[in-house]
């Protein structure tokens, strides 16, 4: 197999994976579930505090889908290199990935900067996870999206790696600062906003740097000749028409806790994830207009 997988996920193609264990269970709530063709999330960095792993494995628990990627960062092996954390909302996010493996749910990972050391083992299964590098996602209105964690297109990275883990801390920090002020506001029963997010938007450097990955990678996605791009690394949601290329950016689970869906028409939606304080989750549609997204309470 090649690091690159070529694949359709059409519903009439879909075959359920069997790994031969017990399905990992967590209990939640009874609240409906939502089922989508497939999801797409990136950008998680379990292994660190920002992590906003209990709103994540309550959205796992709450949306099913044929095909979920985990479009890269999902664990971040800088930080845990670092110092190691790990928690049981972490856990519980793997025994949610791991629950939708048992029940015939294909999960494709697609490993970013944070988790390159899975890119060694591109072409491999485990545990019912197919690793590759990047791949083309076929929607059912038979678009085609290439779908890669886009760090190889920050130039940072590819020119300074030092330096890309410099940058790395001092994001660090920004989360350190989202972490003390969620919880001043979960004490007062208001929900998750994010300081960094709304930091990062404010920055003329960091706008222009968003507004130039975007239109690198949807450049990139013209010259395959293919439709669309998914792509997270930024922590930027985002749905837009670059030239005749659908560039979509699935966001991330430290500040925004979005992720990208597509429906059973091939229609594709960005989704915000809230947990109030009372653990009653709301789904709200993403707005590109909002640059740090204010997430619905209950």
């Amino acid at each position: 197999m090649t690091d690159s997988l070529w694949f359709e996920s059409a519903a009439n193609s879909f075959v359920p994976l069997s790994t031969g264990r017990a399905a990992a269970r967590v209990e939640f709530d009874n609240r409906p579930t939502r089922s989508h063709r497939t999801i797409f999330i990136s950008d998680t960095h379990l292994g660190t505090k920002g992590c906003k792993a209990e709103a994540l494995a309550d959205f796992l628990a709450h949306n099913e889908c044929q095909t979920l990627f985990l479009v890269g960062d999902i664990v971040d092996g800088w930080q845990l290199k670092r110092r190691w954390y790990w928690n049981q909302d972490q856990s519980h996010v793997v025994a949610q990935i791991l629950r939708k493996v048992d029940q015939g749910c294909r999960v494709i990972f697609v490993p970013g900067n944070h988790d390159e050391f899975a890119r060694d083992y591109a072409g491999r299964l485990f545990g019912g996870i197919e690793i590759v590098n990047e791949a083309i996602h076929v929607t059912a209105d038979d678009k085609r999206l290439w779908v890669l964690h886009g760090d190889r297109f920050d130039g940072v990275i590819g020119c300074a790696k030092w330096l890309a883990h410099v940058g790395d801390w001092a994001y660090g920090m920004a989360l350190s600062w989202n972490e003390m002020l969620f919880k001043a506001r979960k004490a007062l029963g208001l929900p998750y906003w994010s300081l960094s997010a709304w930091l990062k938007h404010k920055v003329k450097n960091a706008v222009e740097f968003i507004s130039r990955f975007e239109e690198v990678v949807a450049a990139e996605a013209r010259r395959r000749g293919v439709d669309g791009v998914v792509c997270g690394h930024i922590h930027h949601a985002e749905i837009r028409m670059i030239g005749d290329v659908l560039y979509l950016n699935d966001g991330d689970w430290v500040e925004s806790c979005s992720a990208l869906v597509e429906d059973a028409r091939g229609n594709m939606e960005i989704l915000r994830w809230a947990l109030p304080p009372q653990r009653n989750a709301v789904l709200a549609p993403a707005r590109s207009d909002e640059p740090a997204p204010a997430l619905i309470p209950a």
